[in-house]
Order: C-alpha cells, then sequence, then structure tokens
C-alpha cells in the first residue's frame, strides 16, 4: 500500500507547533503554497526531512516505510498533541504497527502514555463437527469480547474486559440468558524495574506458556514475575473460574476445575528469539463445601516445554504434564506441534499452517476449560491422536482458522469400544 506525502503529513500532523521564525528547506514548495505552513511545521518538528535534504517532492508516492518513520517521529512529539491529534496518531501507529516494530520502534511506547485509554475487541464466529456413533452433532455459536486498557502512570495499568459466553445460534433466548455476559478480566499491573506485581482477574490463565491442553481460561489471582531478556521466573496463588468456560458443545465438563484453587510457580529461559524453555508447578487445593470442586481429584501438577524456532518461519513446541493422582496412577500428557509461517492480522494474505501430536495417559485431563482448539473432554483422556490446521488472513484483521484431528485412538482400550470420533472446527476471528 502507497501514500501519497501530502495525505500522511496532513494526518501526521498532529504534532504541529514551529517557530514562527522557520525557514522552509525545501526549494519545491513556494511561498504560496496552500502546503507552505504545514510542510514548514512538519520540517522544524523534524518529522520530514525529504529528498536529498532539498526537495520535498509533494506529488510522489512514498512506501509504508517512509510512512511509519513519520509516524514514529510524531509518536516522539506526543506532549504536544492535543486528545484529537494523538487519537490519529494512535490509528496511524495500529495501522504501520508491523513496520514500526521493523524499524525498531515498539508500538507500546505510544500506548503506554498516561492518559491514554486503548479500547479493543474481537467477534468470533465457529462451527464445530463430531460423530458421536448415534447421530451427526454440530454446534455453530459466537463470542463477542471487548477490552479497554488504560495507563495509569509511568509504571502502572488496568485492564478491564467483556466477554459473552460461547453462544449456540440454535439458542433463541440467547440474549436473556442468565451470565451470558461476564467479566473476563478486570487487573492492575505494577511494574518495579524487572518485577511486575499483577493482581485481579485474567482471561487466560495457561497452565505453562504452554500447549495448555488442560486450561486456558478465566483465573483470579495475584502474582509476580521477575524478567530480564533471558530469565523470566513467575510465583502467585489463584482460583480458577469456569465463567467463561465452553458450555456449548454437548458433552463438554464445565465443573471438574470450578473454583478449586491453586499455588503456582514457573521458570523460563529465553535464548536470543531463536529458544525458550520452561518449567512450571501447581499445587491444588479443593475447595469447601457442596461445590462441583470438591470432586476435583489431581494434588499437583508438574510440566515442562521447549519452543525451538529454526530456519525462517519454522518453530516446533513440545510439551510434558503429570498429575499427582494415586486413583490414576500419576497419569501424564505429551504434546507436539511444528507450524510454519505466521497469520498476523494486520497483513491481508499471511498465513501459517500445523501439524500436531497428542498422547495423553487416562486420568491426565483434568476437565474444564481448555487451550487447545480440541473440544469434547471425553474424548481428551485416554487418548493418541493426531491434529493438523491452518490460518489465513482474509483480510485486515479478518482471520480463518481450520482445524481437524485424525488417526484418533483410545490408548488403553480394554473394554474394546469404539476409536474417539474425529473433531472438526473451523471459525472466523474479526478484530478492531
Amino acid at each position: 500500500m502507497k501514500s501519497k506525502v501530502t495525505a500522511a503529513l496532513a494526518a501526521a500532523m498532529a504534532v504541529g507547533s514551529v517557530c514562527a521564525f522557520a525557514a522552509n528547506p525545501f526549494v519545491d514548495v513556494p511561498v504560496d503554497s496552500w502546503a507552505y505552513k504545514s510542510v514548514v511545521e512538519l520540517a522544524d518538528a523534524g518529522i520530514v526531512q525529504g529528498v536529498d535534504g532539498q526537495y520535498f517532492q509533494g506529488g510522489r508516492n512514498i512506501t509504508r516505510y517512509e510512512a511509519a518513520e513519520m509516524v514514529a517521529k510524531a509518536m516522539a512529539h506526543m506532549d504536544r498533541a492535543s486528545v484529537e491529534q494523538r487519537a490519529l496518531i494512535n490509528k496511524l501507529a495500529d495501522e504501520y504497527a508491523d513496520e514500526l516494530n521493523t524499524l525498531g520502534v515498539r508500538v507500546s511506547n505510544l500506548e503506554n502514555r498516561v492518559g491514554n485509554v486503548k479500547l479493543t475487541g474481537d467477534t468470533r464466529i465457529r462451527y464445530r463437527y463430531q460423530k458421536d456413533g448415534k447421530e451427526n452433532d454440530s454446534s455453530w455459536d459466537y463470542r463477542v469480547r471487548l477490552r479497554a486498557d488504560a495507563k495509569v502512570n509511568d509504571s502502572t495499568s488496568v485492564s478491564y474486559g467483556l466477554s459473552t459466553d460461547s453462544v449456540s445460534f440454535a439458542n433463541d433466548n440467547a440474549a436473556n440468558s442468565d451470565g451470558n455476559i461476564f467479566t473476563d478480566r478486570a487487573k492492575v499491573d505494577t511494574k518495579f524495574g524487572n518485577l511486575t506485581a499483577s493482581v485481579g482477574r485474567t482471561d487466560k490463565y495457561v497452565l505453562g506458556n504452554a500447549y495448555g491442553l488442560n486450561y486456558g481460561d478465566v483465573f483470579d489471582r495475584a502474582e509476580l514475575k521477575y524478567s530480564t531478556d533471558n530469565l523470566a521466573i513467575t510465583a502467585g496463588y489463584g482460583k480458577f473460574k469456569m465463567n467463561g468456560s465452553d458450555k456449548s458443545f454437548a458433552g463438554n465438563d464445565t465443573a471438574g476445575i470450578d473454583g478449586v484453587k491453586t499455588g503456582y510457580g514457573e521458570l523460563e529461559g529465553f535464548f536470543g528469539k531463536n529458544a525458550a524453555v520452561g518449567v512450571y508447578y501447581n499445587d491444588f487445593t479443593r475447595a469447601g463445601g457442596s461445590n462441583a470442586s470438591d470432586t476435583f481429584r489431581a494434588d499437583d501438577l508438574w510440566g515442562a516445554y521447549a519452543s525451538l524456532n529454526f530456519g525462517a518461519k519454522w518453530n516446533l513446541l513440545a510439551n510434558y504434564e503429570k498429575i499427582s493422582d494415586n486413583s490414576y496412577d500419576d497419569p501424564n500428557l505429551w504434546v507436539a506441534q511444528l507450524t510454519y509461517g505466521k497469520a498476523n492480522k494486520s497483513i491481508p494474505g499471511s498465513w501459517s499452517a500445523w501439524v500436531e501430536y497428542l498422547n495423553v495417559e487416562d486420568g491426565a485431563y483434568l476437565g474444564g476449560s481448555t487451550n487447545s482448539w480440541r473440544f469434547d473432554s471425553k474424548a481428551l483422556n485416554n487418548i493418541e491422536s493426531w491434529g493438523a490446521g491452518a490460518s489465513y488472513v482474509v483480510a485486515k484483521n479478518a482471520t480463518f482458522n481450520l482445524y481437524q484431528s485424525f488417526s484418533s485412538k483410545w490408548k488403553d482400550n480394554k473394554s474394546k469400544t469404539a476409536d474417539p470420533e474425529e473433531q472438526t472446527r473451523a471459525e472466523f476471528v474479526f478484530t478492531f
């Protein structure tokens, strides 16, 4: 995409305070030009430099990188911009986020401005299918989420989010369903050098920064994290919440881990941009009273992961978890996923594809929500399965995802029952 210099400058001149005696540095912009004042202001602010230091060339098309460079310079003068002008620069920064990152300019530098509130969200429309042996079960559903992120001061930020459950299109009264809309994010983050304290609700707590088969959903917690370029140490305590769990597909286990409390820790090492390894631990505490979590059986869980980037576009992820559960003889699970490419929502035509292997002993899946694309808890225990998927950015902020399992079978099939049916999932995700 190309933009004319004059159009880009008109948008970027949000910093337009200039010395009244600034001189025109461009020989091809006459004093009587309609753009004279704007060009001089932008040149004086250092946003434009022209060509060869003396020509403006206002009719020339510019590249996205040239436009991004101007936006970066405008970002450096945000404190001189009005509220409307900051909003305009914010939009430009979102438009050229990838180019800014390539140029070494972090868009977060803009987002971190005190008093700036960023509103985002997404809508997902999803189809899932799995034959249950008696009839064909399929489900169409949708989910909508809204996000607000605000900077309180240089070290503290606040995040708040609202979400619907995964609402089936077959539900005629979905708009009036109890619990249809809930708070899935409400937290405060404060930084003290390399240490970050976070208190409140997060919308996706994943057991380990890996595949997340056992859990990847709403979680109330208090957490401390120490991080450098090469190391991260995380410790916290919280409670699993199933308000945001996926209840839309028949057979899902929506109790299990709901209400269970846990103390947790994680140690991670990073080796540039090419590799990361981590180990993590969760010590579970059953809730008292007549609660679904009374039946939660695991005492603790520990896991490890490794992620390796190789070549320009390849990534290999491996994840292992072991559950302390005497009734199931301490089961474990293995997951491996090989990915090629990257579907970047801001770049139409970008895509990724992957293949995965899943090996879960009986009892290793704890029930409740999962960060995996797979669904139906009855088919996530005692299973060996392969999967494949792809993501394609159809248009800016519009991504299509497709997932399919294959070669699925029970690991221990003493009862000689039929192997689990394969799962299919397809979805459109629109972000804004």
